[in-house]
Formats: C-alpha cells, structure tokens, sequence
C-alpha cells in the first residue's frame, strides 16, 4: 500500500510538471503533443460514460459557450 501511495505521489508531481511544461509551449507543439495523445488513446477501452457524466458534460460545455457568447456581445 505505501508503494502505491508513493507512485500516486509520483504521478501527482509528473502532472503538475507536465502541465507547466505545456503552458510555456507555444501552441502549435502543444497541438502535436495533444494529436499524439489522442493518438495513442484511440483504442484505449474506456468505460461507457452514465448519464450524470453526460449531463455534467453538457452542462460545462453550455456555460462555456454562454461566457464565449458574452464576449462577442
């Protein structure tokens, strides 16, 4: 169990490096990081996803577009 613990850790401070990394990229090597993940994750076997999951989607993807609307307005 602590072995796990550790590598959970690990993962947590790779992450956060990760995420770093990318918000000093410029966008065009971002885009091919992103095409190379979605790449390798498009036979990956992911569980369907429930109808909570969907609406909470939904839900993000409809106040994102209202802020954007806000912005053209």
């Amino acid at each position: 169990m602590l072995r796990f613990k550790q590598l959970l850790n690990e993962v947590s401070s790779m992450t956060v490096l990760v995420q770093e990394i990318l918000d000093r990229l410029p966008d065009a090597e971002r885009l091919e990081i992103a095409v190379e993940i979605l790449r390798r994750l498009v036979n990956f076997d992911f569980p369907p996803l429930t109808d909570e999951d969907l609406a909470l989607n939904a839900e993000e993807l409809f106040l994102a577009l209202d802020q954007a609307e806000l912005g053209y307005k």
